[in-house]
């Protein structure tokens, strides 16, 4: 009986987010006739808008919402780039949002790019390190190799989990202190705000259940080694 508790504990802790995230966008994704335009085509108001001319729109995998701030570029899923939907428009005016911070230069948009690159390295290394582990500690024969090897590794795949937590504030900010306040200057009605607010919740906490999930691979490395 504990161990089912537990089980669904782990469960809920690691999928809950990812599971009410994926749930508040798809009970949202009906396409509305009163909505001025699609996703794609509000993404491009608001860049011109905001004289983010230089900024490109285009479509990209589902799933796959997001600003690339190397290629300058927001990338949005092909539901939320043709539908005419309240996740689509909130989906858009939040990578607009990011878009909004890049052309500021907001210190936290700034760091969180910096790290993210940082991120990437660090796990191109750890996840070598943890492959070659056994290979170390077989060569030198002693177990303190293998343990710095092991250390390496865990602390270079956390790095993920510690960039989306350190970055959370920089998607409350795209969602509310951008996204929300355009999108009630006329693009959406009163009686659409509460939905909104929440697929825009959901799209900033998106990054919680990906630090979550990247836990949850450390968790599958060290179950891996134990054996």
């Amino acid at each position: 009986m504990h161990f089912i508790l537990i089980f669904l504990l782990i469960f809920l802790l690691f999928f809950g987010p990812q599971f009410w995230a994926k749930r508040t966008f798809k009970k949202h994704a009906k396409p509305l006739a009163r909505l001025q335009g699609t996703g794609g085509e509000l993404a491009r108001h608001l860049l011109d808008r905001f004289d983010l001319k230089n900024i490109g729109v285009e479509k990209t995998k589902p799933g796959g919402d997001h600003y690339d701030p190397q290629s300058q570029m927001v990338r949005l899923s092909p539901d939320n780039f043709d539908q005419k939907s309240l996740t689509a428009v909130a989906v858009a005016a939040h990578e607009v949002g990011h878009a909004i911070q890049h052309q500021h230069n907001e210190p936290k948009f700034s760091l969180r790019t910096r790290l993210v690159v940082t991120a990437h390295k660090i796990q191109r290394i750890g996840a070598a390190a943890m492959l070659i582990i056994p290979l170390v500690m077989l060569i030198t024969r002693t177990p303190y190799s293998g343990l710095l090897m092991l250390v390496i590794g865990l602390l270079s795949l956390s790095s993920a989990a510690i960039v989306h937590l350190v970055t959370l504030p920089v998607e409350l900010d795209a969602s509310f202190g951008k996204a929300l306040p355009i999108l009630k200057e006329g693009y959406i009605s009163k009686q659409d705000e509460a939905a909104v607010n929440s697929v825009l919740k959901a799209a900033a906490y998106t990054y919680v259940a990906a630090s979550l999930a990247s836990l949850l691979n450390i968790g599958r490395w060290l179950i891996l080694l134990r054996k």
